[in-house]
């Protein structure tokens, strides 16, 4: 299961080989053999014993900020990760092979955006010509960034200019599935401007969390991306693989409006922006996890969606070096407290 801890004041330590978690007088014992990772949010807290116990069970604990992006985390010393592999991730970065991982990354996220407006088309009919027109522009747009040829070096540019352009495509189609109410203007990030933004800001910085640690487990280096080239201190292939994700996020928050679940209790206001409160974080982890945890047939496996991230990390891994991957899966649920 994963351990998120979203209440003020709530505190995490250890007792023997369980987890004790404190809110105010209430206690609660989970044993570590049951946790995969542990989201501490701003306000909880947790003592060194508990990191121990932790890193013995390699648990990877993430740091999430009040927009719910993940800014450090703490996982055992021992990752599965090589030398071998990252001297060929360095390589391959500055060779054909590098822009076509490019292209089929932004090809399978423009995919995955391409067939859920289909299906929504398919569901409002009213909307059939306006989405029509949107899904030709982003068919198109597929089109030339799969065909692109060249060094990445020089077509880098040309492959964001098209990332972009879809990009706002695939938003404004977007923004025509929600309520009058819940439209938005652009795209925003943190703080967001509107109630869409702010809940897929908070959805994407889950992914980002579980994208980096598949990365870290498969030997990847986060730091060496190809499309998001490797500035200082920046997960580059962290927002590259991401690409390929995203849609879960997307899918998950057009849920949330299209169920009316989504109303203004779930934000609090700001000046410039608003975030996610308590209860809104708690509706979209519960959306999220469920539909994370969805057993799907991968690659001649049935296993969790999310963990889908892992085993392409290892066979992009593997397809470098030719290293066995490890393809177990833990039992994966959740618990906020």
């Amino acid at each position: 299961m994963n351990l998120v801890l979203t209440t003020f004041g709530s505190y995490l330590h250890r007792q023997g080989e369980l987890f004790l978690i404190k809110i105010k007088e209430d206690k609660k014992e989970v044993a570590a053999r049951k946790v995969r990772s542990i989201l501490i949010t701003t306000g909880a807290s947790l003592s060194t014993d508990a990191i121990e116990l932790a890193v013995e069970n390699n648990i990877d604990i993430v740091f999430l900020d009040k927009y719910g992006d993940p800014y450090g985390r703490i996982w055992h010393g021992r990752p599965g990760s090589t030398i071998a592999i990252r001297r060929e991730q360095l390589r391959i970065a500055d060779t054909e092979q590098g822009i076509l991982l490019v292209r089929e990354w932004l090809g399978c996220k423009l995919g995955n955006q391409i067939e859920l407006l289909e299906i929504m088309r398919s569901r409002r009919t009213r909307l059939y010509g306006e989405l029509t027109d949107k899904l030709e522009q982003l068919g198109a747009l597929r089109q030339s960034v799969v065909q692109l040829t060249g060094s990445l070096d020089e077509m880098r540019g040309t492959l964001m200019g098209f990332e972009g352009r879809a990009g706002r495509t695939y938003l404004e189609a977007v923004n025509l599935l929600l309520p009058a109410s819940f439209q938005f203007v652009e795209r925003s990030r943190n703080p967001a401007k509107d109630e869409f933004n702010c809940l897929l800001n908070y959805a994407y910085g889950v992914l980002y969390g579980i994208v980096e640690r598949a990365c870290v487990i498969a030997g990847l280096d986060p730091y060496v991306g190809f499309l998001h080239t490797d500035h200082y201190q920046k997960k580059s292939l962290v927002f590259d693989l991401i690409e390929n994700y995203r849609i879960w996020a997307d899918e998950t928050v057009l849920g949330l409006f299209t169920a009316k679940q989504v109303n203004d209790a779930l934000f609090k206001r700001l000046e410039n922006g608003l975030w996610l409160e308590k209860a809104g974080k708690v509706v979209l982890l519960n959306a999220f996890e469920t539909y994370l945890d969805e057993s799907i047939l991968y690659r001649q496996r049935r296993i969790k969606r999310r963990d889908t991230v892992q085993l392409d990390c290892h066979h992009l891994a593997n397809t470098w070096i030719g290293r066995i991957e490890d393809e177990n899966d833990g039992d994966v649920g959740v618990d906020y407290l």
